[in-house]
C-alpha cells in the first residue's frame, strides 16, 4: 500500500484525525487529499471594489481548503450535546463532551490562548428566555475569532506537514475497495491506503451522495435549515453577547408550532457571501480584533424543515430557494424589516436613509419573493420574540439578508466507531451528517483516530 490511512478533505474532521493519528503513532504513512489550496493560498477575490460578486473560481476559497468552511468562520468552538451534532448518541454524552474539550486543549496550545471561554451556566439570560416563550440552550463557547481560528489553522498546518503528505487541489473523484484496503483516484493518479478516513464536510454533499450509491451505502434522508441573516446595531443585543457571546435561542411559533433558531451570532462582526456548489448564500463572521470589529451585529434566523415520503432531497428544495434568490438578486437579498412587513422591496435609497449601515453589498429586494410564506411568517414572529428580550431587534431598520441555508449532508448509516459496512472505511464531519459544527466535526476525527490506533 502506498499510504496506511489516507484522509479525504483538510476540515476540522480531517485535521484532528491527521493529528491524532501522527501523534498516536509517528510511523504511520498518512496523506490528506483536499479539493481547494493550503491555508496561506486561501483569498476570495471578492474585494468590494474591482470584484463586487462571487465569480465561481474552480476551488472556492470560502468552502474549501486546508481548514474547510470553517477556516475563515468566526472560530466559535462550542462544547455541548444541545446542538452541533449527534455524535453522543454514537460514543456517549460524556465521551463526546471529553473529545470536544481535548479539541479546545489543542487550539489553546496552538495560538488559541487568551481567548475567552462563555459559559450558558447561571446566566439569568435563561429566565428572561423563559419568561417570553423563548428557550436558551445550554452550551460553552470558545471564541477564537476569525484571526486567532487562522493563526491555529497556521500552527496546526505547520507541525502536520512535517509528518502527512497534503495534496492540495486534488479533488478525490473515486474511492474503489481492493483486497486489503482501498484505492483512491484523483485525477489521472490513483493511491493505495489499508484505511481511509472521508471527511468532506458540507461542500462535498453531492460528492458524498455520489460515493454513498456505489458503495451501497445506506443513507438517510436528513434536514435543510432555511431562513435570513438578520444585522442590527450591537448595544441592542450587548446584554446577550458580553456575557454569552454565543447565544442559541429558540422559539416555537405560535401560528404553525414550527421552530425558529437563532445561529451563528457574530457580535461586531461583518456579514459574507458563501457559495455551496455555485449556489451564493449568506453567512457570518465576526473577529477577535477590535481593530477589525464593528458596529453591527448579525447572526441567523432558521427554520428546519424535515420531509418524508415520497420526498427525501432536502438540500435540493433549500437549493431550489437560493437559486430563486440569486436569480432575482444575482445573489443575496438585502431587506429592511420594516420593508417586510408593509409587503415593498427595499431601494437603495431606503436603505441608505436607514440607521444600519450594512456590512456586505447585496442587492436591495424583496424577500417575501423568495421565501415560502410558512417560512417567512416564522422567521416575523420571532424576531417580535426577540424584541421582548433584546428591544430594538423588530425596529424598521433592522436588515434582514437572504437566503441563509444550511445544506446537511444524508446521514450515513455508521457503527458506533463511525465505521461504514466496508471494514476500514469511516465518514466523519459534516460530511456524515453526524456533526453539524467544529467542535462535533473534530471530536469525530479524534474519535476515528482512536479507534484506528487502538486497532493497530
Amino acid at each position: 500500500m502506498d499510504y496506511d490511512i489516507i484522509i479525504i478533505g483538510a476540515g476540522p474532521g480531517g485535521i484532528f484525525a491527521a493529528y491524532e493519528l501522527s501523534k498516536g503513532d509517528p510511523s504511520l504513512r498518512i496523506a490528506v487529499f483536499e479539493s481547494g489550496n493550503e491555508l496561506d493560498k486561501r483569498k476570495c477575490p471578492i474585494d468590494g471594489d474591482k470584484v463586487k460578486a462571487c465569480i465561481n473560481c474552480e476551488h472556492c476559497s470560502i468552502m474549501s481548503g486546508f481548514g474547510g468552511a470553517g477556516a475563515f468562520s468566526d472560530g466559535k468552538y462550542n462544547i455541548t450535546n444541545d446542538f452541533g451534532g449527534t455524535l453522543h448518541e454514537y460514543i456517549g454524552k460524556r465521551e463526546a463532551i471529553g473529545l470536544m474539550e481535548y479539541v479546545d486543549e489543542i487550539n489553546l496550545s496552538h495560538g488559541g490562548e487568551g481567548t475567552k471561554l462563555y459559559s450558558t451556566a447561571s446566566t439569568s439570560i435563561k429566565k428572561l428566555c423563559m419568561q417570553n416563550k423563548l428557550k436558551l440552550l445550554d452550551a460553552q463557547v470558545r471564541h477564537l475569532g476569525t484571526d486567532k481560528n487562522l493563526v491555529v489553522l497556521g500552527n496546526l498546518f505547520k507541525e502536520l506537514s512535517e509528518k502527512v503528505d497534503f495534496l492540495f487541489c486534488t479533488p478525490v473523484s473515486e474511492i474503489e475497495p481492493i483486497e486489503g484496503g482501498y484505492r483512491v483516484e484523483a485525477g489521472a493518479t490513483s493511491h493505495t491506503c489499508e484505511r481511509c478516513i472521508v471527511s468532506v464536510g458540507r461542500s462535498g454533499s453531492k460528492w458524498m451522495e455520489g460515493l454513498c450509491r456505489k458503495l451501497d451505502i445506506p443513507t438517510e434522508s436528513n434536514r435543510v435549515d432555511i431562513g435570513v441573516r438578520v444585522e442590527l446595531p450591537a448595544t441592542l443585543f450587548a446584554h446577550l453577547t458580553d456575557e454569552l457571546y454565543e447565544s442559541k435561542i429558540v422559539y416555537r411559533t405560535q401560528k404553525s408550532g414550527d421552530n425558529v433558531r437563532t445561529f451563528c451570532m457574530n457580535p461586531r462582526g461583518i456579514v459574507v457571501n458563501e457559495n455551496t456548489n455555485g449556489i451564493i448564500t449568506v453567512n457570518g463572521h465576526s473577529f477577535e480584533d477590535p481593530q477589525r470589529q464593528t458596529e453591527n451585529t448579525n447572526f441567523a434566523l432558521l427554520v428546519s424543515k424535515h420531509f418524508t415520503e415520497p420526498f427525501k432531497d432536502s438540500n435540493g428544495y433549500g437549493e431550489s430557494i437560493a437559486r430563486l434568490s440569486n436569480m432575482l438578486g444575482g445573489g443575496v437579498l438585502l431587506q429592511r424589516f420594516g420593508d417586510l412587513i408593509r409587503g415593498r422591496r427595499s431601494t437603495h435609497e431606503r436603505i441608505r436613509e436607514g440607521f444600519v449601515t450594512p456590512t456586505l453589498t447585496a442587492e436591495p429586494g424583496d424577500l417575501s419573493l423568495v421565501l415560502p410564506k410558512r417560512i417567512l411568517d416564522a422567521i416575523i414572529e420571532m424576531i417580535y420574540a426577540l424584541d421582548k428580550i433584546a428591544p430594538g431587534t423588530a425596529n424598521d431598520d433592522t436588515l434582514l439578508y437572504g437566503v441563509e441555508v444550511k445544506f446537511y449532508n444524508m446521514h450515513v448509516k455508521l457503527a458506533s466507531n463511525l465505521e461504514t459496512r466496508h471494514p476500514g472505511l469511516y465518514v466523519i464531519g459534516d460530511g456524515s451528517g453526524v456533526t453539524h459544527s467544529l467542535s462535533h466535526a473534530s471530536a469525530s476525527g479524534v474519535f476515528v483516530a482512536r479507534d484506528i490506533l487502538g486497532k493497530l
